[in-house]
């Protein structure tokens, strides 16, 4: 909201561009940062670096992820074309999207990984996965019944965005396969 309690939004205030007028309006992005000092700030850095007028921010400091990060929406005023090079950027530096304006992850893909998971490195894997702008890491369960000297698995829950299931699942099989990892695909439904 503006300091008169109008929505900016509905306005669709003008702002000048290098190619006229193009109109403001408010967007918001949902992002999982890491409990670590300075990733607040970090993320805030793509927005005015981009052209974007901050409008408030809900950290859910007291609330994790699956994977034991924090929750952060951001409210901002940009154009559409400086929205979609925020997002971008935010990308860019590692910053996990996990919602940005109507852009949802849509569908949901669940998968096991077998092998040395853990030797091969875990958190590794899954921020390489992450790095694939199709795919979000909702969920991940570990079965290793005999440590890490024999084969353990990986149940995940991956959120992708509509149309982009394939992208992620070549994103998996691909750090699986350098990894030597097997990757039991899709599960039906989502449930293991």
């Amino acid at each position: 909201m503006s300091a008169d309690g109008s929505e900016v939004a509905e306005r669709g205030r003008d702002a000048e561009t290098d190619g006229g007028r193009a109109s403001v309006s408010t967007h918001t992005v949902r992002l999982e940062l890491v409990d670590e000092p300075g990733q607040l700030l970090a993320a805030l850095h793509p927005i005015a670096d981009n052209g974007g007028n901050l409008l408030s921010i809900y950290h859910e400091r007291g609330n994790k992820t699956p994977r034991g990060h924090i929750p952060v929406e951001v409210d901002f005023e940009a154009t559409e074309e400086r929205f979609e090079g925020i997002v971008d950027a935010l990308r860019a530096e590692g910053i996990n999207v996990m919602q940005a304006g109507t852009e949802r992850y849509a569908e949901e893909l669940v998968l096991l990984l077998v092998g040395h998971i853990i030797d091969t490195d875990l958190s590794d894997t899954l921020k390489r996965i992450e790095e694939c702008a199709s795919a979000s890491v909702a969920d991940v369960s570990l079965a290793a019944p005999k440590g890490t000297e024999e084969a353990s698995s990986a149940r995940l829950r991956l959120q992708t965005r509509a149309g982009e299931t394939t992208a992620a699942l070549e994103a998996v099989r691909s750090v699986a396969d350098e990894k030597g990892l097997h990757v039991v695909e899709p599960l039906a439904g989502g449930e293991a």
